[in-house]
């Protein structure tokens, strides 16, 4: 699980549950007149509330964020975890608001508890189960919504495609010996013999082959998605063949068009369709 792939709609279903958690264990109704003293039960005190309500919501937002943490959506009857919570936070939603007009249940019934009303704890699960239910609903059709929970960190200092990592041999800040392999000597030691692939003395020097090359307009970079996107093989074929995850850092070596084609880390290369929004590092 990646919780780097969770979006600010996700921190709004979590902190609603949060809520409606703590709603949980206050009053379920109020009656006018009653004393300070008097016994009210919370919302555990009916099985309704705490089955309908509670359990609902909290069941919902759990199987929302779980849903997204996952790298690739789990299915049960054609239907992914996500759409599931989804319908248990409108359901939450739902018995909420009912509970709201009715908080006593069957006892308004019997004509002598007409002075209830609905309590503290009841109005907060309320308030919490619709902000819920309108973010889960809402988190896939607002840019607002589909943003990083948690953005991800700069990299220190991207090395270019290819690079070794820092100190090691080929990364432009490794120390490197002097000609003829003495350190601290200007030339090749006496006696010695040039290393292969250097010029003779008095011969003119090759210029390399990467110099040779032109540059070209585009230069690798790192990058992130702001939402998982799917990594499609470089031979045009519609099946993904990996999902570029928010919060991780991906290489970015070639450019076809509007389309980047991006290295993960365990080195598979893929044609990256979609590149609004991304991060460059």
């Amino acid at each position: 699980m990646n919780i780097r792939s969770l979006t600010r709609g996700d921190g709004v279903v979590i902190g609603a549950a949060v809520l409606l958690l703590i709603a949980s264990f206050l009053d379920i109704y109020s009656i006018d007149g009653a004393p300070d003293s008097a016994e009210i039960p919370s919302l555990w005190g009916s099985g309704s509330v705490v089955l309908g309500v509670v359990l609902a919501g909290v069941i919902g937002a759990a199987l929302v964020v779980v849903n997204r943490a996952m790298p690739q959506p789990k299915k049960v009857a054609g239907l992914d975890l996500g759409q599931f919570g989804i319908a248990f936070t409108v359901f939450a939603a739902w018995c909420a608001l009912g509970n709201i007009f009715d908080p006593a249940g069957a006892f308004d019934n019997d004509g002598g508890l007409d002075n209830i009303g609905a309590g503290i704890g009841l109005i907060l699960a309320l308030v919490a189960t619709l902000v819920m239910a309108a973010a889960a609903v809402a988190t896939p059709l607002l840019p607002a919504l589909k943003g990083t929970l948690i953005p991800a960190a700069r990299p220190a200092a991207p090395q270019p495609y290819g690079g070794q990592p820092q100190g090691g041999y080929g990364y432009p800040g490794a120390q490197q010996q002097p000609y003829g392999g003495q350190p601290g000597l200007p030339g090749p030691a006496f006696g010695g013999q040039p290393q292969p692939g250097q010029p003779q003395p008095g011969q003119p020097q090759a210029p390399q082959q990467a110099q040779a090359q032109p540059a070209g307009d585009f230069s690798p970079f790192w990058f992130a998605v702001p939402v998982p996107r799917p990594l499609f093989a470089e031979d045009g074929s519609p099946t993904p063949i990996a999902e570029l995850a928010p919060g991780t850092w991906y290489l970015a070596v070639e450019q076809r068009g509007a389309n980047l084609v991006a290295q993960t880390q365990d080195g598979r290369r893929g044609v990256l369709q979609d590149t609004s929004g991304i991060q460059r590092g």
